[in-house]
């Protein structure tokens, strides 16, 4: 229902209270709290229907949900670490990949997450494929960790433009000095992004009845 193991559920609740981000009051313990915003977030739920389900009025979801959001956002401190400048053990250890490939620290794109916008701006929210949606930049290590994440941009925006907002933020994406992440053909070629050559074949599915016939195409697959 919560869309996390229990273990993890019970796991994120003592996180949270041993380090005073979170605290039970005389109506709501912590993990009722927890699993409240939880499954708000995993299903999109209403306040309203969250209230029905748990026998809570409205106005307390609401108020829980917003400090549980807060505690949650504070976690930064404490799970978020700088990426490891060395190269990464799936490249280092892979033959294929090393040592062409021994400065990249990961790979970056855009995602399409969905979004509930006010109807006067809905159409800057409006993605390509239809529904409104956020356009969300994620940098990604190669153990699948994330070590950067930008949200908010509407779904409308191109992947270059988000990029170039991540890179001036004070606190943005920062890439170490001669490393670089991996990204597709959607984002201009600038210092500390490799992307594909255009012109030829870089799409998996592309290369499934013939392998590559040039260096270019070896490079993209």
């Amino acid at each position: 229902m919560i869309r996390m193991r229990p273990i993890a559920f019970f796991n994120l609740c003592d996180i949270l209270s041993r380090n005073n981000l979170l605290q039970s009051t005389k109506s709501v313990y912590i993990r009722e709290q927890v699993l409240i915003f939880l499954h708000i977030i995993g299903h999109n739920v209403r306040f309203r229907v969250i209230g029905s389900r748990y026998y809570r009025s409205t106005e307390t979801v609401h108020h829980y949900f917003r400090i549980i959001l807060r505690a949650i956002l504070k976690l930064y401190k404490l799970v978020i670490r700088s990426p490891d400048e060395s190269t990464p053990s799936e490249i280092r250890n892979n033959r294929r990949f090393y040592p062409y490939f021994k400065d990249c620290i990961g790979a970056l794109d855009g995602t399409h997450v969905r979004a509930s916008v006010p109807p006067s701006i809905e159409g800057r929210f409006r993605s390509r494929k239809g529904g409104t949606t956020q356009n969300v930049l994620a940098a990604i290590t190669f153990d699948l960790k994330f070590s950067y994440v930008l949200a908010g941009w509407e779904g409308s925006a191109h992947d270059s433009r988000i990029l170039s907002d991540a890179l001036s933020r004070l606190r943005g994406l920062r890439i170490p000095k001669g490393k670089y992440y991996l990204a597709d053909a959607g984002y201009d070629i600038r210092n500390g992004f490799i992307t594909p050559y255009r012109g030829v074949r870089y799409h998996l599915k592309e290369f499934s009845a013939q392998g590559p016939e040039n260096a270019k195409e070896l490079f993209n697959l």
